[in-house]
């Protein structure tokens, strides 16, 4: 099939903006809570509807004081925090357009983003990101006003709007209509500058509000609850803290990864919204710690119960009753720690950004948690499909939302129709031009639609390799499935005009210490590691392993461990954590070239 469309299950009236949907939250449920904070005790407290109305009303009255008009950028420079969610909802209360900057932003990339979006006011978290703007401030005209909120800059705001009246706010709430643009959201790109995508106010209310319809059996599973922890800077997030308010869900926000494990315990999620890493990471992690307690073959065993559990469950007749007695002990030993481990209460979770992968897809579901995956981007909104509680097909990323339409053109790639799809680069019509074909979004990514109208991904256009021979790869088949093995951190295939496929592949330095205690080896650094013959031959084991999955013209023949990892702070990921493929490829070309050196050199 090459085009699928779903019906809308909500028209929204063109009148309206996103302060609508928090006013008809506070108006049906304003006495129960909308958010949770942490206090320093680490006790989760819970913050009303009405109360974080109140809130935005009187952070609003601050923008209007400090000069901000109707229109205007309002930049937020911070990890995800309270008063991210505090501060957008409140930009758009004054009636301004949110302008979102990674709080690992560089000074370049900041002064790029200020002068480009014209921000007026920005408010970063902490006095090191505002020593960050201060390097770029002489270069960025319209900035008038900076806000540190780890210095009082919060309480700062609502002081200096303290004389401003209700009605001023009341009045502009009801300002924008769905067509305006409500944020300027930069990719973060893997390759050159960032371009501003305008979402407007109908991109985000109508997804929102068809979504949860849609997902009704996620949103209204439980208690309703879940932890934001992704960077609000990031679409995805920026979805979901938008998405709770009309689906009556209750958000807490950490904003660090290395506490999450302890803060899902705690605040229990009822669905869980993420990206692949995160879920990769809980695999690895509750690998390691039963392999340190010498239960790595009870582990194994019960995720590949899982797995096969899961896979049954699609098979006519679903598992047989000794698979279920074998997946009810394998629950009762191993299964249900990593369930507590997500907080206990989750039954779904959604993930997006990057492939999640079958293995990993139906160990979720063998433990008792549905991974549904989605598709989109920060030119969709966020998701454009996503699979379905009830007839959810793992490997692919679900039918079109309720409203959105997606098709193939004669190359596979994937366009996009809908109410989601963003208005249009800032600044740049060439670029918003070249993102179009006769009305429908490009997405750069190829894919496959069955007859059920299910998307499959199965590469990136601009990541296509051609070998010498002709061949076309896509690298994140294999990518994703090299991944999964807890030594490997990221993985770049590579092979562009060479005689066969190669790879560069980073050790994962928390995954290395539990991996050489479970094999009797002692401790040793990265770099030592990446010249270990025993890991060389378990990286190797699992390069044949997924070679399996594709054909000989397709398989990595050679790989190379690199002595570094790939990371924001050294900007070979994203914020979003996708590796800067032309990066690495530019930065690493010498070990690329001694992958290629015996071939090319006639050896």
């Amino acid at each position: 099939m090459d085009e699928f469309r779903t019906a809308a299950l909500i028209t929204v009236d063109p009148s309206k903006n996103l302060n609508d949907l928090l006013a008809a939250r506070v108006a049906t449920s304003g006495n129960k809570p909308l958010m949770e904070r942490k206090d320093p005790s680490g006790t989760w407290v819970p913050v009303t509807a009405s109360e974080f109305d109140a809130q935005v009303v009187a952070v609003a009255k601050g923008f209007v004081a400090q000069g901000i008009n109707p229109g205007d950028s309002v930049g937020i420079m911070s990890r995800t925090r309270y008063e991210w969610s505090l501060l957008d909802w409140a930009i758009w209360a004054a009636g301004a357009v949110t302008v979102p900057l990674y709080e690992t932003s560089s000074a370049e990339q900041v002064e790029w983003i200020l002068t480009d979006s014209s921000v007026r006011l920005l408010v970063v978290e902490t006095p090191e990101h505002a020593e960050t703007v201060a390097e770029v401030r002489a270069a960025a005209p319209t900035l008038d006003t900076l806000h540190v909120i780890d210095e009082g800059g919060m309480d700062a705001l609502v002081l200096a709007g303290a004389e401003v009246p209700d009605d001023e706010i009341a009045r502009r709430r009801s300002l924008a209509v769905l067509a305006d643009v409500a944020t300027v959201i930069y990719t973060s790109g893997t390759t050159g500058r960032p371009k501003g995508a305008e979402l407007t106010h109908e991109n985000f209310y109508s997804l929102t509000v068809n979504a949860s319809e849609r997902l009704a059996d996620v949103l209204n599973y439980g208690r309703r609850r879940t932890l934001l922890f992704m960077p609000l800077a990031h679409v995805f997030a920026r979805f979901i803290h938008v998405l709770v308010v009309p689906a009556g869900s209750v958000m807490g926000h950490t904003p660090d990864t290395k506490t999450l494990m302890d803060d899902l315990s705690t605040f229990h999620p009822t669905y869980i919204l993420s990206v692949p890493r995160v879920f990769e990471k809980v695999y690895n992690s509750s690998e390691q710690k039963a392999a340190l307690a010498g239960k790595a073959k009870f582990f194994h065993w019960a995720a590949a119960t899982a797995i096969t559990y899961s896979r049954a469950l699609d098979a006519p007749g679903g598992p047989g009753i000794g698979l279920r007695l074998r997946h009810k002990v394998a629950d009762a030993l191993v299964l249900k720690k990593i369930r507590a481990a997500l907080g206990g209460e989750a039954r779904y979770a959604v993930s997006g950004g990057a492939a999640l992968g079958e293995r990993l897809g139906h160990f979720y579901r063998g433990v008792g948690l549905v991974v549904l995956e989605g598709y989109g981007l920060t030119e969709t909104t966020a998701p454009t499909s996503v699979n379905l509680p009830e007839t959810g097909t793992i490997g692919t990323v679900g039918p079109p939302l309720p409203g959105h339409a997606f098709k193939l053109d004669d190359d596979g790639e994937i366009l996009i129709q809908g109410p989601h799809v963003f208005r249009g680069y800032r600044n740049n019509p060439k670029a918003t031009e070249d993102a179009f074909l006769d009305g429908w979004f490009r997405s750069g990514d190829l894919g496959t639609i069955d007859d059920d109208g299910y998307l499959r991904i199965t590469g990136r256009k601009k990541e296509i390799i051609v070998t010498a021979g002709g061949k076309n790869v896509a690298p994140a088949v294999l990518e994703d499935r090299l991944r999964a093995h807890p030594l490997i951190s990221q993985v770049v295939v590579v092979g562009d005009n060479q005689p066969f496929i190669g790879a560069l592949i980073t050790l994962d330095p928390e995954g290395l210490p539990g991996w050489l205690a479970t094999h009797g080896k002692e401790t040793m650094t990265v770099w030592q590691a990446a010249l270990d013959p025993d890991v060389l031959a378990s990286l190797d084991a699992a390069v044949q392993r997924t070679n399996r999955a594709v054909s000989r013209a397709e398989s990595i023949r050679k790989f190379s461990v690199l002595d570094t990892d790939f990371t924001i702070a050294n900007d070979y990921l994203t914020p979003s954590l996708k590796v800067k493929r032309a990066l690495v490829i530019k930065d690493f070309a010498s070990e690329i070239d001694a992958i290629y050196a015996s071939v090319n050199h006639g050896d």
